[in-house]
Parts: structure tokens; sequence; C-alpha cells
């Protein structure tokens, strides 16, 4: 039970903590980055130590073969007390060579005379190797130079034995031994030492390539504690994001998506908003006449013409929202080759069965362009509908193209009280009305938004010019040649 209540065995909880430790991308980069210097370092000492030991066999080969050339040399000269040549003495010889050369570290030099021992040099080596029985019987008994290596107590040695001969018979050996493993020994502390440095690297390297692991992934980690903090009522939470590298891309980036995710979702809520508000007014007064609903038959026939009004209007917010939620589709346009000056005309022809107003031409376009006839029709004439709406009677409305600098100008100006500066902006927002004009009780507050959607659809946008108390002009401007939407690509 306690098991239970502690989340499973010691061993497999300690199991389950390493695994997510071993999860961690930081523990994860600085273990393969010391995996990676450990292995560096390692072959780094073999290749270091095999260096240093060739180095000192070759050594040790020079300085041999350098003491017999040396012994030739002195042999080949003259008695340097008798000032004459040194003949067949091969005792003379090696007395004289022996008190001139002191040999080397770790390294010692024999004589031979008649097969015993005559001297050695004067440097105390660190075995006395003519007190070894087995290596003087093998060197005082030598007849052609032997080159070659022996194991004593102090490790391997390595030796060349050189005999001397007066006339046909050998007479002495001359010996120059070098104690290879003490030799070996010093580059086996120098490799010691190295390692021990290395180690003292790679610790040091580790705890510095840990703590700059935290400070590079920090906005890994600032990125997903900020997501966790984000929710559907909250997106206000950003990233701060410092220099200029790569990480700091992905923050403002990711900073970026943010701002975007929360217009979207400000979007959404403001639309569900006024979306709520403006279907609710209609199901209000239905349900008002509904309830008043009495057996009097003229009243009944006028709540019922109440009723399908509101209906009504309500179907037409409805049409109108699938309207824009289809304006951000692929397939919301059906492309063709259209005549500005036939479309032109075409739409003056319906407008003037809006409203009874002072219709005009203005120009006419001359040029083709790649767009969706309907949606443009719609959109103008919703232009149209809203400049009716918003005029008297004798006021003038004129309808205009052009084509001009790769683009087409599709226009409606009329003589109406005019957009205030402060509003310009907010009329093509859904459900927004202006503050000026007679509007008409029927309106959605969706036409603007229709036409800015049709417009935005074919890679272009609205324009418009108004001042209060000298009416407006709004333009639809699309391009020639549509561009391609990174959606249907």
């Amino acid at each position: 039970m306690a098991a239970a209540e502690g989340g499973g065995d010691p061993p497999e909880r300690l199991a389950g903590g390493f695994r997510r430790a071993m999860a961690s991308l930081r523990l994860r980069l600085v273990a393969g980055y010391v995996v990676l210097l450990a292995v560096a370092l390692a072959a780094s000492v073999v290749t270091v130590r095999t260096v240093l030991l060739q180095r000192v066999d070759a050594r040790i080969d020079r300085e041999l073969v350098q003491e017999i050339d040396e012994l030739r040399t002195l042999a080949d000269g003259r008695d340097p007390v008798t000032g004459e040549p040194f003949g067949d003495r091969v005792d003379r010889i090696l007395e004289v060579f022996l008190s001139r050369n002191i040999p080397s570290a770790n390294e010692t030099m024999l004589a031979f005379v008649d097969g015993e021992p005559f001297l050695r040099s004067s440097r105390s080596p660190p075995l006395r190797l003519d007190l070894e029985t087995d290596l003087v019987d093998r060197w005082s008994s030598v007849e052609s130079p032997d080159r070659g290596q022996v194991s004593t107590d102090v490790g391997p040695v390595d030796y060349l034995a050189v005999p001397l001969r007066a006339g046909d018979a050998v007479r002495g050996v001359f010996v120059v031994a070098a104690f290879t493993g003490l030799e070996r020994e010093e580059v086996t502390e120098v490799t010691r030492i190295v390692v021990a440095v290395g180690l003292m690297t790679l610790v040091a390297a580790s705890v510095l390539a840990f703590a700059l692991a935290g400070r590079v992934l920090q906005p890994v980690r600032q990125l997903t504690a900020t997501a966790r903090r984000i929710s559907d009522t909250d997106l206000s939470r950003r990233i701060d994001v410092r220099g200029h590298d790569e990480l700091a891309e992905l923050a403002a980036t990711f900073n970026g998506m943010l701002d975007r995710l929360e217009e979207a979702f400000a979007g959404q809520r403001a639309f569900l908003d006024d979306a709520g508000h403006e279907l609710r007014t209609p199901i209000t007064i239905i349900r008002g006449h509904l309830e008043l609903l009495g057996d009097d038959p003229a009243e009944r026939e006028e709540a019922v013409a109440v009723v399908l009004d509101e209906l009504d209007r309500m179907h037409r917010i409805v049409e109108d929202l699938l309207l824009l939620a289809k304006a951000q589709r692929p397939d919301f346009l059906r492309e063709e080759v259209v005549d500005v000056r036939g479309l032109t005309e075409e739409v003056f022809a319906k407008a003037q069965a809006l409203a009874p107003r002072d219709w005009r031409f203005e120009a006419l376009g001359q040029g083709r362009i790649t767009a969706d006839r309907q949606r443009l029709t719609q959109a103008l004439v919703a232009l149209a509908a809203n400049a009716a709406a918003y005029t008297e009677p004798h006021c003038e409305v004129a309808i205009g193209s052009a084509v001009t600098d790769g683009h087409a100008r599709l226009w409606v100006r009329d003589e109406g009280p005019g957009i205030a500066l402060d509003e310009q902006q907010r009329i093509f927002d859904r459900f927004a009305r202006g503050s000026h004009g007679q509007r008409s009780r029927d309106g959605s507050g969706l036409g603007l938004a229709i036409v800015r959607a049709v417009a935005e659809a074919h890679g272009g946008g609205v324009e418009l010019r108004s001042r209060p108390g000298a009416g407006a002009m709004f333009t639809i401007v699309v391009p020639v040649e549509r561009p391609v939407r990174a959606d249907q690509t």
C-alpha cells in the first residue's frame, strides 16, 4: 500500500527520474558534448603517448649508434699520452674512451677485455649490469655487433655490443646500454599529467557547457512556459526577445504568431458578440409578438407579418455571415476574364433599380481583368445600395471605372452626408453603422465588410474618400492579374 502511495517502488521511481532527466534537451546536448570531448581527449592521449614512445626509441637508437661511432673514431686516432697510434692496444682504447665520455641519464657503458669485465662508465647506473652473470657471459663472448633488448629488474634495457679486434682475434667488447623502461616511465609520467589536465579541462568544459546550454535554451523554456500559460481568454503573454541570433528569431516568430492568434481570437469574440447582439434583437421581437398574439384576425395578421419580416432579416444576416466565412476559402472566387467596361455598365443597370436617384456614369474603364464577375458585381451593387440608403431622391450617385498602372479601379460616389474621419476605418468592420444619415432599419451592418472581403480576395482593397457634408467615394481596387494566395499553392 505504501508503495502505491509513493508512486511505485524506489528503483522504478529512480529509473523513471533518470529517463526524464535524459529526455532533457539540455542534458542530451551536454552529454553529447562531453562524450565528444572525452573521445577527443582519449585520442589525443593515445596519440601523444605513441609519438613520445616512438621518439624515445629513435633517440635511444641514435645515442647507441653515436657512442659506437665515437669509439671507432677514437680507435683510428692516437693515444693522447704517447701520441702514438693505438694499434692493437684494445685495453688502452677502451680506457681512454671511458675516461672521456660520460653517458647520458639512464645510460651505461661497459668494457670487456679477453672475456673478462674490464671497465664501466663512471656514472652510477640504475642497475649494475656488469654484475648480472647472464649478461656478462653473453656480452663477453660477442664475435659480431649485437643489437638487442633484455629484461631486467628495472625494466627492459636496449643495448649495442661491438667487438674490438687485434688482428683476427677478438680482444675486447664495448657495450653501451640504455634503460628503456626508465625512459618510458618518464613518458608514462608525462601521459599521466596530460590525462589529469585533460580530465580537469573536461570537467570545467562540462560545467561551462551545462551553463551555456541553459542560456541557449532559455528562450525555448520561456516559449514552453508561455505556451502553457496561454489560454483562450489570455493571449497577452510574450517572450522577451534578446539578441539577433536564431533563437531570438524563433522567439520573435512565436511572439508574432501569438499576436496573430490574439488578434484572431479578439476578432472572433467581437464577431460572436456582434452576431449575438444582431440576432438577439429579431428573436426578441419575434418572441414578444408571439407572446402577445391575440385572437383578433387583424392583430394576428400584423404579428405574422412582423415575425416574417424579422425572420427574413435574420436569414439575410446568416447568409451574409456565411459569405464572410467563405471569403477565407480558396474556392471563394470563380475567376474568368472580365471586361471592365461591360462590368461597369452591368452594375449601373442594376443600380438604377435600387432607388430613384440621379444615377450617372462618371467614367468607363477600358481593359480586361482576371476576376470573379459575380463577386465584383455583388460588391459594387452593395456600395450602390449603401449610397442610395444615405442619400435623398434628388441626389446624384455616380458609378465609374478605370484601368491604370496594372490595377482596375471601380467606384461609387454619392452626395450624401459623408463620413467622419474617425469612422472611416470602423465602418468596414462587421455590424458597424455610420452615425450620420437615415440608414434603413433592415441593414445588417455587413455590407461594407463583404465589400472589403471581396476586394481582398482578389488581392486588392477598398479606398474611401469622404468628409462630413461632402459625400463619399468608395473605390474597389483590384490587380489586373490576381496574385496567387498562399493557401492556393
